[in-house]
């Protein structure tokens, strides 16, 4: 068999005619964008307000101005890591039986929680971390809607503040998707086939979603979001090239499940990295259904488009017991297995232990995470919705453990342990 590989070679040609939209003036796609940008003052200006906006003291200073409750619990949690009050890594790991100073960090895996609907709940987690002895997250995954966070007591501000002083990153989910009223196909569940072709973001709402992300991003300083959609997901590149630093990470729900997919999206971001190289995408979930074959062959791609070290593989260890996967679902010792191979991964924990959940009279459902904090609490769902969050987070210890007995180093909060 003849090898015929050329023909597979992406000619200039077509390259430059890309480029000719891209750069064309009267691009409207991009034109657009450009107006959108240059209405929040132009992107150095954008970033300036963001930069400002995050500062630890201003948060602090606007939860202070508006009295709420939230400021007590950050001065505890502030109080608490000044004090070390939290296990180090290295009792963590004696306590295992494994000595850290000897344990291979070069694999080092994310500790990852998806997902922190109320920030009453972080310091929940930590007075358990504390009693216990146990790792915090050092990555956590928000699906709260956007404006009710700012409405409640400066939720959206406390948490942001939060990641700061724990020393985690995160992402939150904007308002503006499928779901929000943008595809009128869709009512609820029993039409979810309207998403055919996409989550959605019909239309012009994919320069809403710019938009709105253009404004948390300058009021709060929340820099890294979900991305649900490959329009948006490109929108979010030509604002990195176009100057915004903006991050974000693809959802699971875009379906990443094959090396054919996973090629796609990491070639993407390599197409449209900026000059020195940096990438707004700081990872993406795969698929549920992907295996450590398909995994293994995306890092060697990642490898080959130097995006290593610049784009994490965000992995379901665990996933909500009801509505999203068929159980019993669990790939912790998959990922022990990967985990000695491939680097920058991080180990979502979206559910708790299948034997926990199925103990639960209200076990965690994903459908919840879209109910308004009225709806939960006229329901009386918010203790069943906690002790869910802190289900996860034993699951995510036991990974830690799980990993670190093979001598595989994890990513907490950094500056708690």
């Amino acid at each position: 068999m003849s090898d015929n590989s050329d023909l597979l070679k992406i000619s200039a040609k077509d390259i430059d005619i890309v480029n000719q939209i891209l750069i064309d003036p009267d691009s409207k796609i991009v034109k657009d964008l450009r107006s959108l940008i240059g209405k929040f003052g132009g992107a150095d200006a954008v970033n300036e307000k963001a930069k400002q906006a995050k500062k630890p003291d201003v948060l602090m200073q606007q939860l202070k101005d508006m009295n709420s409750p939230y400021v007590a619990d950050l001065e505890w949690l502030m109080e608490q890591r000044d004090n070390k009050a939290f296990v180090s890594m290295d009792e963590y790991c004696n306590n295992l039986g494994v000595d850290y100073g000897k344990i291979n960090s070069k694999n080092a895996v994310t500790l990852e929680i998806s997902a922190l609907q109320f920030f009453p709940w972080l310091i929940s987690e930590a007075k358990k971390a504390i009693e216990n002895k146990e790792l915090m997250p050092g990555r956590i995954i928000r699906v709260r809607n956007m404006v009710e966070q700012v409405g409640d007591n400066g939720d959206i501000l406390a948490t942001a503040l939060a990641m700061q002083i724990i020393g985690a990153s995160y992402v939150e989910a904007l308002d503006t998707r499928g779901t929000d009223g943008s595809n009128i196909h869709l009512g609820g569940g029993e039409t979810i086939t309207g998403y055919f072709g996409g989550i959605g973001q019909p239309n012009d709402h994919a320069l809403k979603w710019a938009e709105e992300y253009l404004n948390y991003y300058t009021k709060y300083g929340i820099q890294q979001v979900l991305n649900i959609n490959s329009g948006t997901v490109l929108v979010g590149y030509l604002m990195h090239r176009l100057g915004i630093d903006i991050e974000f990470k693809i959802s699971v729900y875009v379906g990443n499940d094959n090396p054919y997919f996973i090629f796609w999206t990491l070639m993407t971001a390599r197409l449209f990295a900026r000059q020195d190289n940096s990438t707004p995408l700081v990872g993406f979930n795969l698929s549920n259904s992907v295996n450590n074959e398909t995994i293994s062959q995306a890092n060697k791609l990642r490898a080959q488009l130097g995006l290593e070290d610049k784009v994490r593989f965000e992995h379901h260890i665990t996933e909500t017991y009801k509505s999203i996967v068929v159980q019993p679902y669990n790939r912790r010792d998959e990922l022990v297995e990967l985990a000695k191979e491939v680097p920058n991964i991080s180990a979502k924990h979206e559910g708790g232990e299948i034997e926990v959940e199925e103990s639960r009279e209200h076990p965690s459902d994903i459908l919840e995470y879209f109910m308004s904090k009225k709806e939960v609490m006229d329901a009386e769902f918010m203790a069943y919705h906690e002790t869910s969050y802190l289900d996860k987070h034993n699951s995510m210890n036991l990974t830690a453990k799980a990993l670190i007995k093979a001598n595989i180093d994890v990513i907490a909060a950094e500056n708690l342990h």
